[in-house]
């Protein structure tokens, strides 16, 4: 009886010293980082978040937007947390960016046997090829430079999700993409309409899409004590490599290989 009431009043002193209201996650399907399969939503992310909630006493509310519209969420300060996500100065503005692997975009095409692509440069000369990209993604800013000119250059598709994309190279209606492989990889193998597309394709990398941290922002909208106990779980989470376990857990090596690895 004694344990009994000691582990009622260990959960109370948890839960008072948790999150002080919901927390907001709107998600947009990511690869296997976020999957949503109807009104399910699941995924490296949401399972992190899941595990995490209950023993800091939070809950995190989820909710399935376009990608774009969950940036525009958590600018707008609507989103308390947003994942997952690159690094950028852009977004630093509006919250603080807790680190959970380290990760780069590559060109991903179909393997017809053309010349590599060795740069950005290289990429803008082939006028020939046609790019797709999904509206909202953000790899820094020598990606939003190649973005813009691609789109001079009327050679621009942008799609509101990765398997928007992966249906128009599967199509012959778009060439290359730029995105991290796991992304492509997660997409495909949801989606019949582009069963057998991942043995086909290549990835490249070019110098202007470096390594970047990827991980979570939290809001700087959020009470000061929320942030404080929503920060102190994920940093211990991305410290622990939860993320880079889920991430071998859902995905073959070559599939990660140079384009994923432990922070």
């Amino acid at each position: 009886m004694r344990w009994a009431l000691l582990l009622m009043a260990f959960a109370a002193h948890n839960a008072m010293a948790g999150c002080s209201r919901e927390i907001a996650a709107p998600v947009s399907a990511n690869g296997a980082s976020v999957i949503v399969d109807g009104l399910s939503v699941k995924g490296i992310y949401p399972d992190l978040l899941r595990a995490i909630g209950p023993k800091v006493g939070c809950q995190f509310a989820f909710t399935v937007v376009p990608r774009a519209r969950q940036v525009a969420m958590f600018k707008a300060g609507t989103a308390d947390v947003l994942v997952p996500a690159s690094r950028t100065p852009a977004r630093d503005q509006f919250g603080t960016f807790i680190p959970m692997i380290n990760h780069r975009a590559m060109l991903i095409s179909v393997n017809n046997g053309r010349a590599p692509i060795t740069s950005a440069q290289d990429l803008l000369a082939r006028k020939e090829l046609r790019v797709a990209v999904v509206r909202g993604f953000d790899y820094g800013e020598p990606y939003a430079a190649l973005i813009d000119e691609l789109q001079k250059q009327g050679r621009l598709f942008m799609e509101v999700d990765v398997i928007g994309v992966a249906r128009l190279l599967h199509a012959g209606s778009a060439d290359v993409t730029i995105m991290g492989p796991t992304l492509m990889a997660g997409a495909i193998r949801r989606d019949p309409r582009v069963h057998g597309l991942q043995d086909k394709l290549k990835t490249e990398a070019i110098p202007e899409l470096p390594w970047h941290q990827s991980g979570a922002y939290i809001s700087n909208a959020l009470k000061p004590e929320d942030q404080a106990v929503i920060r102190e779980a994920l940093e211990k989470a991305g410290k622990s490599n939860q993320i880079m376990e889920g991430y071998l857990h859902y995905f073959r090596a070559d599939v990660l290989n140079d384009s994923v690895r432990p922070r």
